[in-house]
C-alpha cells in the first residue's frame, strides 16, 4: 500500500512541476532556498543548545562543589559552550581586575552579618584584600552585559525559522493563486473550458502550496523546542547570574559599617605617621 501511494505522489509532483510556470517555478526555488536556511538553523542550533545543556550541567556541578567564587577561574578549568560558564568567566575576570588594581584592606575576620551565603562565611573572614562597593556594581554591570550578550547568542538565527513558519504558507500561496490565475487567463484565450486543459495549471500552481507547506511544518516543530530550550537555558542562567552575584559580594565585597571602615582608616593612618618625641 505505502509502496504504491509513493509512486503516485511522486508523479504527481514530477508532472506539477512540468508543468508550471515561470512564476510558479520562482515560487517552488524562493521557498526550497528558505527550506535550505530553515534546516540549516535547526541543525545547527539543535547542536548548539545540545553542546549548552551538557555543558552547562557539567560547569553547575562543578561550581557547586566549591565554596570560592573565584575557584574555577583560579584552577584554570574550561567549559565552552556553556553560557554560564561564560557568564563566570567574565566577572571572575572582572573581579581579579578590582583585586589587583583597587584593592581594599580589611581586618582578617571582619565579616557583615546577614549578608550572603553561609557556605563562604570562613572565606570572607580570611580574606583581607577585598573590593569596594563601587568595584561590585562595576562588577554587576558587566554580569548584567554577559548575560544580556549570551542570551543574544542563543537566539541568533531564530528570525529565520520564524519566517519560514509564518511566511512558507503566504509564499506557497501567492504562487498557487498566481498559477490559477494563468491557468485561467489561458483558458480564456483559448476558449477552451475542459478539465484536461485545466488539470495541468490547476496541479502546477497547487505545488506551490506543498512546498510552502513543507517549509513550514518542520520550521515550526524546530522553533517551538528550540524557544522553550533557550528559555530555560535563560532563565538559568539569571538565576546563576544572582547566585554568583551574592557569593561574590558577601566573600570578595567590604561591607564593613561606615564606624568600621572609619576605624580601620584612622587605624593605619596612627601605625603609618611618624613617632613624636
Amino acid at each position: 500500500m505505502i509502496m504504491t501511494i509513493q509512486p503516485i505522489l511522486a508523479n504527481a509532483a514530477v508532472y506539477a512541476i512540468e508543468n508550471a510556470t515561470t512564476e510558479g517555478k520562482i515560487t517552488v526555488v524562493v521557498l526550497l532556498i528558505l527550506s535550505l536556511f530553515s534546516w540549516t538553523i535547526i541543525i545547527t542550533k539543535f547542536r548548539q543548545l545540545m553542546i549548552a545543556r551538557r555543558a552547562t550541567k557539567k560547569f553547575m556541578a562543578a561550581y557547586a562543589s566549591t565554596r570560592d567564587p573565584l575557584d574555577i577561574k583560579k584552577r584554570g578549568e574550561e567549559y565552552d559552550g556553556a553560557p554560564a560558564y561564560a557568564l563566570y568567566e567574565r566577572g571572575a575576570e572582572e573581579v581579579l581586575y578590582h583585586l589587583k588594581n583597587n584593592p581594599v584592606e580589611v581586618k582578617a575576620g571582619v565579616v557583615a552579618a546577614g549578608v550572603g551565603e553561609g557556605n563562604t562565611d570562613h572565606l570572607a573572614r580570611a580574606n583581607t584584600i577585598k573590593i569596594s562597593n563601587a568595584s561590585y556594581e562595576a562588577v554587576k554591570v558587566v554580569l548584567e552585559e554577559a548575560a544580556s550578550a549570551q542570551a543574544m547568542a542563543l537566539e541568533k538565527g531564530m528570525i529565520v525559522l520564524s519566517t519560514a513558519v509564518a511566511g512558507g504558507p503566504f509564499i506557497g500561496l501567492l504562487g498557487t493563486v498566481w498559477g490559477v490565475m494563468s491557468t485561467f487567463a489561458g483558458i480564456a484565450a483559448s476558449n477552451s473550458a475542459s478539465l484536461t486543459a485545466m488539470a495541468p495549471g490547476v496541479a502546477a500552481a497547487l505545488v506551490a502550496t506543498v512546498t510552502g507547506l513543507l517549509v513550514a511544518i518542520p520550521a515550526m516543530f524546530g522553533y517551538n523546542f528550540m524557544v522553550t530550550t533557550i528559555r530555560h537555558i535563560t532563565q538559568e542562567l539569571d538565576g546563576f547570574a544572582t547566585r554568583y552575584a551574592n557569593q561574590i559580594e558577601h566573600t570578595y565585597v567590604d561591607n564593613r559599617d561606615i564606624e568600621d571602615k572609619i576605624a580601620g582608616a584612622l587605624k593605619r593612618h596612627e601605625q603609618s605617621a611618624p613617632a613624636q618625641f
